[in-house]
């Protein structure tokens, strides 16, 4: 150790003279501690919320989603899947047909979207861990079913065990209209209700339903095209080289998407309020620094015996001013471990007992408690934040030491 450092840090654990500089230099460091943890605490909530969309998404949304760039439907679906289900890493590819309609159940109406898919699309996702009430069926030997979301379920007063069929109205793509007979501007079909689940996710809850494909084909006049087509990814396979070579396969006239890329702006829209509140915190963390400035300032006026002493033994201007400098890294440093540490063990001690929670019934809620994911990525980035305001603590140190060793000089 240098012996401007041990010097440094010697000023940094002894007591002062003054009890104010004391109070001063402890105030300090506790401001880079509490800002520091708060920075951890913070970001890490934001992930454990960002993990929550996403594992909830995955659910229902498939590992890789492949759309059309023009237009709304990719024609002679079936080769496309054909020339893609060759592709290493591809387990399964399937169309499904996703557009709006009408939903009449006695006197209840309203618009839902839905959604024409395989009668085992169970098996591409998580679909039965979110059922609430009946089981995945889309149609057995005489009828056909529908898997409602919790919104339609409930706005149409519909249960899997009612006997009444729910009827569905699309209007027809092609042909005029006669106005002697409006009803025949629109397909119709009916089906019974199987199941319906609760995503509590309303983009998926408030009006999606599952039907069979072939159903959903012929009320939206489709005979072999499809909105999308899902694909579900082997147990090992690489999601980026799969999509690459999609890609490659079907040319710039198609969209692949991962999941994330299919959330684009529900993703989006936590990361900025993340990275919002990170820039308020860092904002408070400047702020702090002040205590840092303001300490070491004390100190120089009190250290002007030790100064002219170190002076007396040989040092010079650089060699003292580098004491106090070191001393403003060290109260950085020190602040920004401990602060570290502290809201490291904070977000495992929430993780593990879930001290704060989330207001509101939690019956209605997905969890109770704040989520925690400690990403280390974000422990770099608000070390990296503490050192850029070290260096600034550290550069006004060296300016104020400097007018201090010259003002010295001249008396």
């Amino acid at each position: 150790m240098s012996l401007p450092l041990k010097i440094a840090w010697r000023y940094l654990v002894s007591k002062k003279g003054h009890q104010a500089v004391n109070i001063i230099s402890i105030v300090a460091v506790c401001g880079v501690v509490v800002a520091t943890a708060a920075l951890i605490c913070v970001l890490s909530v934001f992930n454990g919320f960002r993990g929550l969309i996403m594992g909830k998404l995955a659910m229902l949304d498939p590992q890789v989603a492949i759309t059309t760039s023009v237009g709304k439907t990719i024609n002679d679906a079936d080769s496309v899947i054909d020339a893609i289900s060759g592709i290493p890493g591809v387990e399964r590819a399937i169309p499904v047909v996703e557009d709006q309609a009408l939903a009449i159940y006695a006197q209840m109406q309203m618009p839902v979207r839905l959604k024409g898919v395989p009668d085992d699309y169970n098996t591409m996702n998580d679909m039965d861990s979110i059922i609430v009430d009946g089981e995945w069926k889309l149609r057995d030997q005489v009828s056909q079913f529908g898997v409602f979301g919790a919104g339609p379920a409930v706005r149409l007063m519909v249960r899997p065990d009612f006997l009444g069929m729910v009827n569905l109205y699309a209007p027809q793509r092609q042909g005029s209209v006669n106005l002697a007979n409006p009803m025949g501007a629109f397909r119709q079909d009916s089906l019974f209700v199987s199941a319906i689940f609760q995503l509590q996710q309303n983009s998926y809850d408030a009006d999606l339903i599952y039907v069979p494909l072939d159903m959903a084909r012929g009320l939206f006049d489709y005979e072999n095209e499809a909105t999308q087509i899902e694909v579900k990814l082997a147990p090992n396979a690489h999601e980026q080289q799969v999509m690459n070579g999609i890609g490659s396969m079907l040319g710039s006239g198609y969209q692949v998407k991962n999941r994330l890329m299919q959330q684009r702006e529900a993703y989006r829209l936590v990361n900025i309020e993340k990275w919002m509140a990170f820039l308020l915190l860092a904002f408070i963390l400047v702020i702090a620094t002040f205590n840092v400035i303001s300490t070491l300032s004390l100190l120089i006026i009190e250290k002007d015996a030790s100064i002219a002493t170190l002076r007396a033994l040989g040092a010079n201007d650089s060699q003292i001013s580098r004491i106090f400098v070191l001393q403003g890294w060290l109260i950085t440093l020190v602040g920004a471990i401990t602060g570290v540490v502290i809201g490291l063990i904070l977000c495992l001690c929430q993780q593990q007992f879930g001290w704060l929670r989330l207001s509101g019934d939690p019956a209605n809620m997905i969890i109770s408690a704040y989520p925690v994911e400690v990403q280390w990525t974000d422990v770099i980035i608000t070390l990296a934040l503490v050192a850029a305001v070290g260096l600034l603590t550290s550069i006004v140190t060296a300016l104020i030491m400097r007018r201090r060793l010259t003002a010295n000089s001249n008396n």
